[in-house]
């Protein structure tokens, strides 16, 4: 992915971590990589308890832009 100048790129998980989603807060309290950490991720991955819909809209409240090549 190429960056746009005068942008920044959305930050992996930025979104669960601004709204304080209780399961990023458990997976942050984690150590990367073990048992506990892969299960709550799964969660993330899996089953995640907001909806596009949601972040969609944080994206905009927050001024994110999609984009895509021609």
């Amino acid at each position: 992915m190429t960056e746009l100048e005068g942008y920044v790129d959305y930050k992996r998980r930025e979104y669960c971590k601004d709204i304080e989603c209780p399961v990023q807060m458990d997976l942050d309290a984690q150590e990367s990589g073990s048992d506990e950490y892969e299960r709550i991720r799964s969660i993330c991955k899996n089953d995640c308890r907001h909806t596009t819909y949601e972040f969609h809209h944080w994206l905009i409240e927050k001024g994110y832009e999609v984009v895509r090549p021609e």
